[in-house]
């Protein structure tokens, strides 16, 4: 096996170790795979990694419920540097307007990666919203959705943020989606890391 098979197998474990010791709340294995430096995007928080994990552990004490299922990844290396990006779903239970909803997000993570010391760690995740949909746990519930506060969000991640609001989160609402600026200037992002430049 090539070298680079190699690191495109340790980054791959990574990506998946980050959703499985996330999910489980395992964050010691999960702080394992930042570097010093690494940060956070998420539609909820952005920050460092310690943040993080901070309001993770905050969110789950509180009842905050987040699962995260991966698909396929692709992973390009140019020397000591890396992008992972994988297709994943993003599901969320709580309850809107006293309805109990779970709502599913599909998307992509960007994972800007580096080997530093010898070891691979995250520098950026940056998550890509493509669709979402909410659905009531019990299917016979009505549930009826404030339709001005639902516009206010980007279409990819509507309805993940308008649950995420009803628990007391406050959104960002420029995230990059399947397409527009955000996902264009991260695409050139993501380029521009590859080739030796700063974030």
């Amino acid at each position: 096996m090539s070298d680079e098979m190699m690191e495109r197998l340790t980054i791959r474990e990574m990506v998946e170790n980050w959703v499985l010791w996330r999910d489980a709340n395992q964050w010691n294995k999960f702080r394992s795979l930042w570097h010093d430096d690494g940060r956070m995007m998420a539609t909820w928080t952005q920050g460092t990694a310690d943040e993080f994990i901070e309001m993770s552990k905050a969110g789950f004490a509180k009842g905050v419920r987040i699962l995260h299922f991966l698909g396929g990844s692709n992973i390009e290396v140019r020397g000591h540097r890396a992008m992972a990006v994988t297709k994943m779903t993003i599901s969320q239970r709580a309850k809107v307007h006293d309805v109990l909803c779970d709502v599913v997000c599909t998307g992509r993570f960007c994972d800007f990666m580096e080997k530093r010391a010898g070891r691979w760690g995250l520098v950026l995740r940056q998550p890509i919203y493509e669709k979402d949909r909410m659905d009531p746990v019990d299917p016979a519930t009505e549930l009826h959705l404030d339709q001005k506060l639902l516009a206010k969000f980007p279409e990819g991640y509507r309805h993940l943020a308008y649950l995420q609001t009803q628990i007391g989160y406050k959104v960002k609402v420029d995230m990059p989606g399947l397409t527009g600026p955000e996902v264009e200037a991260l695409y050139r992002r993501m380029e521009g890391w590859l080739a030796g430049q700063p974030l």
